[in-house]
């Protein structure tokens, strides 16, 4: 009998009791997009996730992305978002943060393939000769070592869910199509097609209009792709006569036409697809079997979203890129973790730094709650970030910086605090009598930028008694990294003589990871980016304790005992 929706059992987190024996064979599920872009494909994909890892089964997600970049390391923020460090410090889509934070399980290097990782391996290949002599072509070569990437993911995992990036008709995405063609027609059954399109509301006529999504399933079928499934955006719910004639017209069973209409907060998508059976329809045709899913505290999580009891913070974001939210998508998210562990609505607003270098007086960040300051490379902006966290040092205002954010605070109090007139970082001004901030001398030998950058997971040592120990509630922790420069070495004893504190270093003790003001309510600032490994229902302890300042500062606004961090 197939499970009610509103069935729950077995812990949340550690999958249903009773599981039966995983598969002998790995399932793979594959969702492509067509109409427009940013449709959510990331988001869809990360949902079917979470509904699969909690019916027991082992589940990994993975981003193939057609453009010719390696990785997205090298390209804009303003353009493509914000890069994801995985723990083995792969830079990636920002994709692969949704998949991390819905399955609450870290990705590696490889869960993010692009065009220009498939190419660089065939080519390296054809260069050593591995290829004896034969002509290298798209197919069978190109869309052969796509579908290598795909199955690096098998071992140890039931089910592996690819997105493909872009939409459908992109010339860049048909290596791309042409392979997870060829893969449904090696693994026969074992491979489901998911295609999200859009259902638009014509407000003239009061219609949804299916011709769009007939178009684009179109198109994948020329492709030689029939899709099971599709997942239809809309902003008004389709109704049964609309999904019939989706069906109808894409050859899609009516079970497998998925409403995806808008809703308050993404961590409700999950919920959504399960009322509609999403996850029971994938495994029907998938020929597996699992227990319902455990959505307990999922649900729970998300009424906490939808219906704060404890009140509002109102968060400043003083950043570079702040013109695409996109580029911050992680530390929005974390800023979002925090309010939910503390029963709080979290208002970001997002703040141009180089606002701050013209006549703006920083004192209008009295309304807010608190000063977030996130990571960035480049110049401009700088002073702007430096001025709003003076503001922020001298009024009491619970402060957070990540990365960028730490260097500039270790500029300001090295200015302002330990009188070094001209102090300045290395990257941004090599003629500073203070350098602050600088490159270490083995980065010095390095040529190659990638070459002098911390990437992925290091290791800290916490400084007893300090505000990071207690957020912690550790001596010693990992985080993320994405960097080159660091703090000075040469200026540790200065700064700390007039009042910073240095609360962690590297287990070597030889690079500072935070830093710290004793006399302050909450001023805390990381080299790493801890907001890479916040998860909706497990707020990191920085961002947690952030947001319970800035409930503090506020005023009037009571805690839980229960929610309150260590």
């Amino acid at each position: 009998m197939t499970p009610s929706p509103s069935d729950e059992t077995g812990p949340s987190g550690a999958g249903p009791s009773g599981k039966k024996a995983p598969p002998s064979e790995t399932r793979y599920v594959f969702v492509t997009g067509g109409v427009v872009s940013s449709l959510g494909k990331g988001i869809a994909a990360a949902s079917l996730g979470v509904l699969l890892r909690e019916r027991g089964l082992r589940v990994t997600l993975q981003k193939l992305d057609p453009y010719i970049n390696v990785d997205p390391g090298t390209l804009s923020p303003l353009q493509h978002g914000e890069v994801f460090v995985t723990e083995d410090g792969a830079e990636t889509d920002l994709d692969l943060g949704h998949y991390e934070r819905f399955i609450d399980h870290n990705l590696s290097q490889d869960n993010n393939t692009t065009t220009g990782r498939i190419y660089r391996n065939v080519i390296d290949r054809e260069r050593r000769g591995d290829y004896l002599g034969r002509t290298v072509q798209v197919i069978p070569h190109i869309t052969d070592e796509i579908k290598r990437s795909i199955r690096v993911l098998a071992k140890g995992h039931d089910v592996v869910i690819s997105e493909v990036g872009g939409t459908v008709g992109d010339i860049e995405g048909l290596p791309f199509l042409e392979a997870i063609r060829q893969f449904r027609q090696e693994v026969g059954a074992r491979a489901f097609h998911i295609h999200l399109t859009l259902v638009p509301y014509i407000q003239a006529v009061g219609e949804l209009k299916t011709k769009p999504t007939q178009h684009s399933v179109r198109e994948l079928m020329q492709t030689g792709i029939q899709p099971a499934a599709l997942v239809c955006r809309t902003e008004h719910p389709l109704g049964e006569e609309i999904r019939r004639k989706i069906a109808g017209f894409t050859n899609v069973d009516p079970a497998g036409v998925i409403e995806a209409i808008d809703v308050e907060t993404i961590y409700e998508v999950p919920l959504q697809f399960r009322r509609q059976r999403l996850d029971d329809f994938v495994l029907a045709r998938l020929g597996l079997e699992a227990p319902a899913p455990n959505l307990a505290v999922w649900k729970r999580m998300v009424r906490g979203i939808k219906g704060p009891s404890s009140g509002s913070v109102r968060i400043a974001v003083v950043g570079k890129y702040t013109e695409l939210v996109d580029a911050y998508k992680s530390v929005e998210q974390a800023l979002f973790h925090g309010g939910i562990r503390h029963d709080l609505d979290v208002g970001i607003d997002w703040i141009a730094s180089e606002e701050l270098e013209g006549e703006r007086d920083p004192g209008f960040l009295a309304e807010y709650d608190g000063l977030l300051v996130p990571g960035g490379f480049g110049s401009r902006g700088i002073e702007g970030m430096i001025r709003a966290i003076g503001w922020a040092r001298a009024n009491g205002l619970p402060f957070l910086g990540i990365c960028l954010g730490l260097q500039c605070a270790v500029i300001e109090f090295a200015r302002n605090v330990a009188g070094l007139k001209g102090a300045h970082s290395f990257e941004f001004d090599r003629a500073s009598p203070h350098p602050v901030i600088c490159l270490m001398d083995e980065q010095r030998k390095v040529t190659t930028k990638g070459g002098t950058m911390r990437l992925g997971s290091y290791r800290a040592r916490l400084l007893p008694g300090t505000a990071a120990r207690r957020c912690y509630g550790a001596d010693e922790i990992t985080e993320r990294h994405r960097h080159r420069y660091e703090v000075n070495n040469d200026y540790r004893e200065l700064l700390a003589a007039a009042g910073l504190v240095f609360s962690a270093t590297t287990t070597d003790g030889k690079l500072v990871e935070m830093i710290e003001l004793a006399d302050h309510p909450w001023f805390v600032a990381s080299q790493s980016h801890p907001e890479l490994k916040s998860r909706p229902t497990r707020a990191h302890p920085l961002f947690a304790s952030f947001v319970e300042a800035a409930a503090i500062r506020r005023g009037g606004i009571e805690i839980p005992a229960a929610a309150a961090s260590s």
